[in-house]
């Protein structure tokens, strides 16, 4: 077995063989996200821990047994769990919701969470998410569901269940909570440890718990949307009708409280069964006291946040198209040492035309150098040797159709035009 050292568990590595699909969901989203009107923020990788215990909730599973932190000189640090609460803390420290509102912002960043690895899930993950800043319509709410599904529809996504729920406010989370022990506290000595413990602290979390004798317990508890006030009751309806207005299908499930203890009234799950119990493929909703709890005034907001590996792995289950590798233009094949400058010069002028251009850098054989063409996927390839070079003329292949053209090997400008001009040609196919 080799001995060389090992990438931690819970982590991949993207190598170039697959970095076109991580290319795919990273630019399908940037230029969704502009064009719904987001702009790009970027943020540390590690936060004040106080943060996300401000932020996440002391009871969640994230703060209580997933966070990975480190005390610095007395000041405990904390890797970013999740995007929401930096960013906020992002926006409130250089000023933004002072700016026009409503502020829109996106991101693609990497998370860390101490969880059992597994399909989907890893302790290194990454997240497209996008965070509005300002309003309170429900027409906002539905603005961002459709963002989502916009690009899980772009991605060429299918059989993705937008699945829908309220989770109201404190004034009626109170009401909802109270019903809540009182359901749960007969069964108190059946929960976990850590349910028990939330039973005191935030009943909500007992409907989030992944034990399943805890989900056999709560399968009949009560549902929130029975407790809601009218004001939330009013937006639920509100976000409905929008959704239902675009032909946005949904299901109502009270069952979804999301894992964060910032979300109020609208909370939402894009799910798909193609990747298993781990299904939740962008998951958000509205958090209106998350930028008061932080420090800042009292200003509504919401987001949404997509894990890219799901959504790669779920695309690679369903046979969705991916960019296509970017694969070599032109390789110079040159014969003897004497063109080995030409072959650096004329690749220099072809990169600078934007053309992906390659040359031996190992002394091959001519026929060692036609394998590693091919393994290159190379376009053209140009032959450099003594002859082409004294005649200043060569020929240029296309590897896959073995079409062969003229082109001048005088100077690195006219090959390069020549080049340019024959790449055109084919393009059309009107080339002799």
């Amino acid at each position: 077995m080799a001995n060389y050292l090992k990438r931690p568990q819970g982590t991949e590595d993207v190598t170039p063989e697959r970095i076109n699909k991580w290319m795919t969901v990273e630019k399908v989203t940037r230029d969704i996200a502009e064009s719904f009107g987001f702009s790009e923020i970027r943020i540390p990788t590690f936060e004040v821990t106080e943060l996300f215990q401000r932020s996440v909730g002391e009871t969640t599973d994230v703060v209580q047994k997933e966070m990975y932190s480190v005390i610095a000189k007395e000041t405990q640090f904390t890797l970013r769990p999740e995007g929401t609460a930096g960013t906020i803390r992002a926006m409130l420290q250089n000023g933004m919701l002072a700016e026009a509102l409503p502020q829109k912002v996106f991101y693609q960043l990497s998370c860390f969470r101490h969880e059992r690895p597994q399909a989907g899930r890893l302790r290194e993950f990454h997240q497209f998410g996008i965070e509005m800043a300002g309003s309170a319509s429900p027409y906002a709410d539905a603005e961002v569901i459709l963002l989502g599904k916009t690009v899980l529809d772009r991605l060429g996504l299918k059989d993705i269940v937008l699945n829908l729920n309220s989770i109201g406010c404190p004034k009626c989370r109170a009401k909802y909570q109270e019903a809540l022990k009182a359901y749960f506290e007969p069964h108190r000595e059946e929960l976990c440890e850590t349910c028990q413990e939330r039973l005191v602290r935030n009943p909500m979390r007992l409907l989030d718990c992944k034990s399943p004798e805890d989900q056999a317990i709560a399968k009949d508890a009560p549902v929130i949307l029975d407790y809601l006030c009218e004001e939330c009751s009013a937006h639920f309806e509100a976000v409905k009708s929008a959704l239902t207005s675009m032909g946005v299908e949904y299901v109502i499930n009270p069952k979804i409280v999301r894992g964060l203890d910032y979300y109020t009234k609208t909370v939402f799950e894009f799910i798909t069964t193609s990747i298993g119990a781990q299904g939740t493929v962008c998951a958000g909703g509205r958090y209106d006291g998350l930028i008061e709890q932080l420090g800042g005034q009292s200003i509504p907001a919401l987001g949404f946040g997509m894990g890219l590996e799901r959504l790669i792995l779920t695309m690679e289950q369903q046979g969705c198209a991916f960019f296509e590798e970017k694969k070599c233009d032109v390789y110079l094949a040159p014969m003897d040492a004497d063109a080995k400058p030409v072959a650096l010069k004329y690749a220099y002028a072809l990169r600078e035309m934007g053309v992906r251009a390659e040359f031996d850098l190992l002394d091959r054989s001519f026929k060692s150098q036609m394998k590693y063409a091919n393994k290159l996927g190379t376009k053209y390839l140009v032959v450099l040797g003594s002859n082409e070079l004294e005649q200043g003329r060569g020929q240029i292949k296309n590897m896959e159709t073995g079409k062969q053209h003229e082109i001048r090997l005088d100077s690195a400008a006219n090959f390069a035009e020549d080049y340019s001009g024959i790449s055109l040609a084919e393009m059309f196919d009107t080339a002799e």
